[in-house]
């Protein structure tokens, strides 16, 4: 078992003790099911306001459903399609603010108010993406979307 001494303070703080936890959970493992997997427990447990926490994998040219932490999920995304979609074909994160107002959205879940997608890129390759929900509107910032990309590009390294 696994015991991680997460700061409470400031989100650099919160995003450095993170990426520290993220390195050693997955520094010795290279199988991407269970790195994306502790990735996903990780993300749930220390960071509020989640409904959902988890990874969407590039498989024969689209986003199928990963490990995860909340509801039951829309199993397959196509590119270019909601705000996961958009992630692969852009790579580049996407910070939505009000996911209603987001052309598109794929709602698996009607309470998600907000969202923020990473894509997990490896030698120019697209593998997938880590895709965060919040019921809570404009949840996300940019100090969390340059902490989930420094997680993204660590986890994107240890997947295989």
């Amino acid at each position: 078992m696994y015991q991680f001494d997460i700061a409470a303070g400031s989100k650099a703080e919160l995003y450095r003790d993170l990426l520290s936890a993220l390195d050693a959970l997955t520094a010795d493992e290279r199988d991407a099911v269970a790195n994306m997997a502790n990735a996903a427990a990780l993300l749930w447990e220390y960071l509020p306001d989640l409904n959902w926490a988890g990874f969407y994998r590039m498989v024969g040219g689209e986003l199928v459903l990963g490990p995860f932490q909340g509801k039951a999920a829309c199993i397959r995304i196509p590119v270019g399609r909601g705000v996961c979609g958009t992630a692969v074909a852009e790579r580049a994160t996407q910070l939505v603010e009000d996911v209603h107002a987001f052309p598109g959205h794929i709602a698996c879940d009607a309470a998600s108010r907000s969202e923020l997608v990473v894509p997990l890129i490896r030698g120019g390759e697209v593998l997938g993406v880590l895709d965060l929900d919040s019921p809570e509107p404009a949840r996300f910032d940019q100090e969390d979307a340059r902490g989930c990309e420094a997680l993204a590009a660590m986890l994107a390294e240890r997947l295989t």
